[in-house]
């Protein structure tokens, strides 16, 4: 319990040196913090799936390219988004993310494994294929521009300093919210899906429901996502919904420690600021990112919010071995 409050407050802290130190740097860098904390909740909404329920999916991205479709259509075809509507443009895109996945988890949920990433998969690209093919709406391969960010209560969000502050908010909100889910006995339910899905049936679980829930739920929050990182990026196109940003998002949740939620952050954060570092030093900095994925992979398998553990385990044998070295030279 006393290593659980520790946590929470390490994160809070961590929190709180974002809020106050980020504002205070250069636009690029609050550009930056802003996009990787919109993507950060998609992550996080991956996490659900992956870290507590044991679902790895490939198609995430879909939910985030529903969000930010919806609000780019919305603003600039019939602006509304722009005003104290962006409220409702939010939750609009919320609702349909957590709609397509409703529809989407009917097909997938029973399956499992390796055939559950297939399907993910496919139905991530019949999204795509719409984002690229649907040109009257979607734009096509141009996509659409975002040109203008809401305004409202003599709140203009075209500030970058102005508009981090209302994404970082809306973050610290999903984070509590799936912090709560998570921590709640039906996310304690998953966890026991994820370790053992055939105990939990024969105790009464409905173990497809659980999983179709927070199938949705993660749905719901990777539409917020979406729609954050519409006027994050000013533009929304096919890219956002290609297979890449599926993997990327799933990647990072392993780099920083699936099941943590904090973890995906961490691994967010990370990519996001190799990739601008990286790209301006060496033109195949893919590479360099794929090699920490891979090491990530084989060293890490618990991602970097594992070290602390792996360090403790390590320290406790060092101990077990002094102990019986002590214990061997007394009895002689």
């Amino acid at each position: 319990m006393r290593s659980h409050t520790w946590k929470i407050l390490m994160v809070v802290a961590a929190l709180a040196a974002v809020l106050i130190i980020v504002p205070n740097t250069g636009s690029f860098i609050i550009l930056l913090v802003t996009r990787a904390l919109a993507f950060s909740i998609l992550v996080m909404s991956l996490d659900i799936l992956l870290g507590y329920t044991g679902l790895a999916s490939l198609g995430q991205a879909a939910y985030l390219g529903v969000g930010a479709y919806a609000t780019a259509i919305l603003a600039t075809k019939y602006h509304i988004g722009l005003g104290w509507d962006f409220w409702l443009v939010m939750l609009i895109g919320t609702l349909l993310g957590a709609a397509l996945a409703a529809i989407f988890g009917l097909l997938a949920i029973r399956a499992s494994g390796v055939y559950f990433l297939m399907i993910t998969l496919a139905l991530g690209q019949c999204v795509w294929g719409l984002a690229y093919r649907w040109n009257s709406l979607t734009g096509g391969d141009n996509g659409i521009n975002v040109r203008e960010r809401p305004k409202f209560g003599g709140i203009d969000l075209a500030n970058e300093q102005t508009f981090f502050f209302l994404v970082f908010a809306v973050f610290c909100a999903a984070l509590l919210l799936m912090y709560t889910l998570v921590r709640s006995p039906f996310g304690r339910s998953l966890a026991g899906i994820r370790e053992r899905e055939l105990r939990m049936q024969i105790l009464g679980y409905n173990t497809w429901l659980h999983k179709y829930i927070a199938f949705i739920i993660a749905g719901a929050f990777g539409g917020l996502s979406g729609v954050l990182w519409a006027h994050t990026a000013g533009i929304v196109s096919p890219v956002n919904v290609e297979l890449p940003t599926s993997v990327d998002a799933l990647l990072m949740a392993v780099l920083g420690g699936s099941g943590t939620l904090v973890g995906g952050v961490i691994g967010t954060f990370i990519v996001f600021g190799l990739r601008e570092f990286l790209s301006t030093l060496v033109p195949w900095w893919q590479y360099v990112l794929g090699i920490v994925y891979v090491a990530t992979i084989l060293y890490l398998p618990t991602g970097l919010m594992g070290i602390p553990e792996r360090l403790r385990q390590r320290q406790a044998k060092s101990n077990g071995r002094d102990t019986a070295k002590k214990l061997a030279s007394a009895t002689s």
